[in-house]
């Protein structure tokens, strides 16, 4: 039935000549950014842009939970203010969709930043419903399976993509600064090594010969220190044929680092250095 509803408030919308998947909208301001700086945005225009994740009303009073990259913003949509054309969008709009919204910065009675709507716009109707809000997405397979929805009701991925992007610049940084270079090393191969796992097998039709998708880069990287290059990294995307759980994927990306020269112990103080030093510029600290 939900869905029906939205397939129907779809139609509604091409009817009266609104295009439900515009191309692009002028978003200036995000979240974070109004609520990290509202001293200095308070009263002026912003252009938020981000999916409906919430709504309520009060009266007159339409409130709306938007939720984009940073974080969410209450988004408040009043007569007299609005456009006419946004509120008669208000019907037509659910949790789920995405919107764009321009108006001015301000606090609600109860302190809330919001964005007090002058324009509606809609980017994107949604025809699926969101997991229940207060429960969010707990099934682990469906979290993974549909990444998506992980991050749109589960506020903890959203903050591990960013962790994680975090860690890999601060690693390819600390390398770089050591006089490694990043290189990147063949992902087909016609001999796989490096580790024992079991690999993917494909056809190369061209050469018509048989391949495999790296289970390691170790083989190629000591090729280039015997080459001459004496320091080498590589963030690689590998691959083996083998169990699966929500720990372990069959593609995974995994750091590989060869210095010349250099023993066990070379390895073992570089390895505290990197670790201590990333873990205090994520946290501030060396205790997590």
């Amino acid at each position: 039935m939900a869905e029906q509803s939205r397939i129907e408030k779809l139609e509604k919308l091409r009817a009266l000549g609104i295009n439900p998947y515009p191309y692009s909208y002028d978003q200036t301001h995000h979240a974070a950014e109004i609520k990290e700086n509202f001293s200095q945005l308070d009263g002026k225009e912003a252009s938020v842009a981000g999916r409906i994740v919430g709504e309520r009303e009060m009266g007159k009073i339409h409130f709306y939970d938007l939720l984009d990259s940073s974080d969410k913003i209450q988004v408040m949509v009043r007569v007299g203010v609005a456009s006419e054309q946004s509120i008669s969008l208000l019907k037509l709009i659910d949790v789920g969709d995405i919107i764009g919204v321009k108006g001015k910065v301000t606090k609600t009675k109860k302190g809330e930043i919001s964005v007090d709507a002058e324009e509606l716009t809609l980017l994107a109707k949604s025809l699926n419903t969101l997991p229940e809000k207060f429960h969010g997405l707990k099934d682990v397979d469906i979290r993974y399976r549909k990444r998506y929805l992980d991050l749109i009701v589960n506020p903890e991925t959203r903050r591990i993509f960013r962790t994680r992007t975090k860690i890999i610049d601060y690693i390819r940084n600390f390398l770089d600064q050591r006089g490694f270079l990043e290189v990147e090393t063949p992902i087909l191969q016609p001999v796989y090594g490096g580790a024992t796992a079991k690999p993917f097998k494909t056809h190369h039709n061209y050469l018509d010969v048989d391949m495999y998708l790296r289970i390691a880069d170790e083989l190629y990287l000591k090729r280039l220190i015997i080459g001459g290059l004496e320091r080498v990294y590589e963030f690689s995307r590998d691959f083996r044929n083998e169990d699966v759980d929500s720990e372990h994927n069959p593609e995974f990306t995994m750091l590989e680092f060869y210095q010349a020269y250099g023993d066990y112990n070379t390895f073992m103080q570089l390895t505290e250095q990197l670790l201590s030093g990333l873990v205090k510029e994520l946290y501030g600290t060396y205790e997590i």
